[in-house]
């Protein structure tokens, strides 16, 4: 491998991650609005949200990829190739954080709030400062793991023209007649993404750790 395979290689790993963290930044909270709607049980949306939500989690990433590309255009939305990218990654994530958000806030201990209730706190605020707090530890674990399954899955955007690591290093393999280096090279990159996501989950479990036993 040459210099211009290395850089190569860097380009198709600056693609993944702009993809993947523009997902995963969009998706949680969107996920977790969704998920608010159907714990709040609002009338005539939760129904259409859970629809929506099951239609995306039954989807293939490269099935939902193809469709945003392709399908959109035909009623006057054409996405660019990195943009159809960000938007089909997030949909995914969307869905999978919204099942993620809604199984903590189904196991929520109902007695806080009620006790809030008690005391006049207004329900945005008892969400808020009561509910989002506890349950954004709980779904942590949960979260990081939808974090690295759109990492792993970001692959399925090359098949719209978006560069990303695996396919860079399926060029260089295939002009090379090597593809062993290059494939070596792309998963150092997932590796060390994702390792940098589950070191970031643990600092910030043992944080949570130190201040809850001061």
């Amino acid at each position: 491998m040459g210099i211009g395979d290395y850089l190569a290689l860097a380009a198709g790993a600056a693609n993944t991650i702009a993809v993947s963290v523009l997902a995963i930044v969009i998706g949680a909270p969107l996920g977790l609005g969704l998920a608010l709607i159907r714990w709040g049980q609002v009338r005539g949306i939760d129904s259409i949200v859970a629809t929506i939500v099951s239609l995306l989690r039954a989807t293939p990433a490269v099935t939902l990829v193809l469709l945003v590309y392709f399908a959109l255009p035909t009623i006057g939305l054409e996405l660019p190739r990195f943009a159809a990218a960000v938007a089909t990654l997030t949909l995914g994530t969307m869905a999978y954080n919204c099942e993620i958000w809604r199984a903590t806030l189904l196991a929520f201990p109902s007695d806080q709030l009620d006790a809030a209730r008690a005391f006049g706190m207004p329900r945005g605020l008892r969400v808020r400062l009561i509910v989002l707090p506890q349950i954004a530890r709980a779904a942590l674990p949960a979260l990081v793991n939808e974090m690295t399954l759109i990492i792993k899955v970001s692959p399925a955007v090359a098949v719209i023209g978006v560069i990303e690591a695996t396919r860079a290093a399926v060029r260089i393999g295939a002009a090379t007649y090597n593809p062993i280096p290059p494939f070596l090279v792309a998963l150092a990159i997932y590796v060390g993404v994702i390792g940098a996501i589950v070191a970031a989950q643990r600092a910030l479990e043992r944080r949570h750790r130190r201040g809850t036993l001061a």
